[in-house]
């Protein structure tokens, strides 16, 4: 299934969030990974797939009736690469041409900017592409071509993508409004003040 992918990492333990679970939290009545799946349907991606611990049900239901696909990951203690090598397999065994790498913590994050990296992925086919913010620093998502598939799917340990941001030059900074490139929620009180700020 050629075209550019989407892969919302989410089988991580969110323990900075000290017993809750960051990616269940309600924004606009939706649960946080919910509306990380619909911005990706709804921007244009041509398949979803989401990391899960292979028991984690709670946040598999929050997708269940979308075309999203699961990927269980059952070594996820190992940190983000055992993510991202899954969904570069995944990605590249159908053919993509690019895949997104959506982090589910941005609750800012929306079908627009999934557009965007899209779209800039069309102008540049072998780029990387990373969002940033309106000032120039940067953040997330990140679209990957399909040209590092095979490196993506040789990380390890628990340091992202990192190694394939490297070195800078050999990335582009697609700048977003505001800051809903480098605005991710990861404690209670992350939650709470971006609450607090916008509203939702």
């Amino acid at each position: 299934m050629a075209g550019v992918h989407v892969l919302i990492p989410a089988a991580g333990a969110a323990r900075r969030m000290r017993g809750g679970d960051k990616l269940l939290e309600p924004v606009g009545g939706v649960p946080q990974l919910r509306r990380a799946v619909d911005a990706a349907r709804a921007g244009g991606a041509r398949k979803v797939w989401v990391s899960v611990q292979p028991e984690d049900r709670a946040r598999r239901a929050t997708f269940l009736g979308t075309l999203a696909k699961p990927i269980e990951i059952p070594g996820w203690r190992e940190g983000m690469a055992a993510s991202l090598r899954a969904g570069a397999r995944a990605a590249a065994a159908q053919g993509a041409s690019a895949l997104i790498v959506l982090l589910p913590d941005l609750p800012e994050i929306g079908a627009e900017d999934v557009a965007r990296l899209i779209a800039a992925h069309a102008t540049a086919p072998d780029a990387v592409w990373r969002a940033a913010a309106e000032d120039g620093t940067p953040g997330h998502p990140v679209l990957i071509p399909a040209r590092l598939f095979e490196a993506m799917a040789a990380l390890t340990g628990d340091a992202g993508a990192r190694a394939l941001l490297a070195p800078p030059e050999d990335v582009r900074l697609l700048p977003l409004p505001g800051r809903r490139a480098v605005t991710d929620l990861d404690t209670p009180e992350d939650w709470a003040a971006w609450r607090a700020a916008t509203g939702n």
